[in-house]
């Protein structure tokens, strides 16, 4: 079967993260989202094909929907035009021709897929993700009294510092530093020439390369852009006092983001001053710098 991968739909949904980058270029896993969803789809056994290339055969996906292979395998057998829907209602693919709307067929999965529409739902992913992985791999330098528990992949280069305690599922890229004393935990990615100083407490996130968290940080359910300097004892807010969902402001227009637990969404280039605090689900624009000891209560874009 072929598919050929469309682009985005709410590419300007995902700002800060792709104020500079496409999506299909947002890490996942320390993979870009383009190249994750393409070798999924290889290794299930389809030919990805150029949009121009595509027949009425051809699997139309849009690169911001994340799709159960089983789901796809479904549609591929449909011999009329087809369209696959989540529960939702969102159309996830679709087959015989460039317009979904004039499918014939409507498929509703209840599999586990979903649109990538806001910032978190890269969060969202890159949990799923890292709860595939099976194996650990120690390809960097661990110093003594680390704690490893779970699945956790340390890259070529990285440093793990003493005293440091890592609870897989957790990736780490190459050429990284991690510790002394920093406890690293719960679906969390780490790109490559990164820093994690001591004491600092990183936890469900998602660090692009070449960040550098400095010491006695936290930063919980959040995603960090690259070259991004959080300033000692910075500390990202991820839970709300009340329990409830935490909301966000996009484009004007108050979002339910669903989650219970969510940080910052930090853009490339940010710095921090010493002692910041993020109030939950802030999210801050590229470049911007925050002075010591603020307290960041709304977006910066």
């Amino acid at each position: 079967m072929q598919a050929c991968l469309l682009p985005p739909r709410f590419p300007a949904l995902c700002t800060p993260l792709t104020a500079n980058r496409q999506l299909g270029d947002c890490p996942i896993a320390n993979v870009p989202l383009r190249e994750l969803v393409s070798t999924e789809l290889t290794r299930a056994g389809f030919q990805i094909v150029q949009p121009a290339q595509a027949t009425e055969r051809t699997l139309r996906i849009p690169i911001d929907n994340w799709i159960e292979v089983g789901a796809l395998m479904m549609l591929g057998r449909i011999d009329q035009s087809a369209c696959l829907m989540n529960a939702d209602g969102d159309v996830l693919a679709w087959k015989g021709g460039p317009d979904h709307s004039k499918c014939v067929e409507k498929l509703v999965t209840r599999a586990d897929c979903f649109t990538i529409r806001y910032p978190w739902d890269l969060l969202r992913l890159n949990e799923e993700v890292l709860a595939l992985m099976d194996e650990s791999t120690m390809l960097g330098e661990v110093g003594a009294n680390v704690t490893i528990r779970g699945v956790v992949r340390i890259g070529k280069g990285t440093q793990v510092m003493p005293g440091t305690v890592i609870e897989g599922p957790v990736l780490i890229g190459p050429n990284c530093h991690i510790g002394p004393n920093s406890y690293i935990r719960g679906a969390t990615t780490i790109g490559a020439n990164s820093f994690v100083g001591a004491g600092a407490e990183v936890k469900n996130s998602v660090l692009y390369n070449n960040c550098y968290i400095s010491r006695q940080c936290y930063v919980g359910d959040s995603i960090i852009g690259t070259h991004v300097t959080l300033g000692a004892g910075t500390c990202t807010e991820n839970h709300r006092h009340d329990g409830r969902h935490h909301m966000s402001m996009v484009q004007g227009k108050e979002i339910n983001t669903g989650r219970v637990k969510l940080g910052s969404i930090i853009g490339d280039g940010v710095k921090t001053g010493v002692n910041t605090s993020i109030e939950a689900g802030v999210k801050i624009g590229i470049a911007r710098t925050v002075k010591p000891g603020t307290y960041v209560a709304k977006d910066l874009l």
